[in-house]
């Protein structure tokens, strides 16, 4: 991001304000300066420049695609008799396999039992993608959609 803000301060400059004056810095200067802040003003006593902020922001992106509720709950359902969780445990769709006990073992087999209820072949890498139940769900309805079509 600092390589691109330099390149927009270079570019914004006009060929005077590039050479260095005292007490001003090189674009290069600036690149390292812009690198360590978040917000950045280029003035000249001739020229007024735009001011650059950049944003702090997550690097993940959320994709949210909720399976239905029948669907989570037949998850929940398969999770349980697959690992014999006792009749009072809670399995919602925020569980986490691993959470539950369940080990690589245990995932295969209820990624074969969901396969089984739902009439559905997962691969290998889908199935290595899912660690809660609520992924298990989405994964299931987008398979049912596309076999549908």
């Amino acid at each position: 991001m600092a390589h691109s803000l330099a390149a927009a301060a270079s570019s914004f400059s006009p060929p005077a304000a590039r050479r260095r004056l005292p007490g001003q810095l090189l674009v290069s200067e600036v690149t390292n300066v812009i690198s360590r802040r978040s917000s950045v003003s280029f003035n000249s006593q001739r020229m007024s420049f735009m001011s650059i902020r950049s944003r702090p922001s997550q690097l993940r992106f959320k994709i949210c695609c909720s399976a239905k509720k029948e669907t989570v709950d037949k998850v929940c359902n398969i999770v349980k008799t697959q690992l014999a969780l006792p009749e009072g445990t809670a399995v919602t769709g925020e569980s986490k396999f691993s959470e539950l006990g369940a080990d690589s073992l245990d995932t295969v087999e209820i990624v074969m039992g969901l396969e089984e209820e739902f009439n559905i072949t997962v691969d290998e890498t889908s199935a290595q993608d899912i660690a809660t139940v609520q992924d298990a769900a989405n994964l299931i309805e987008k398979l049912v959609l596309e076999k549908a079509a």
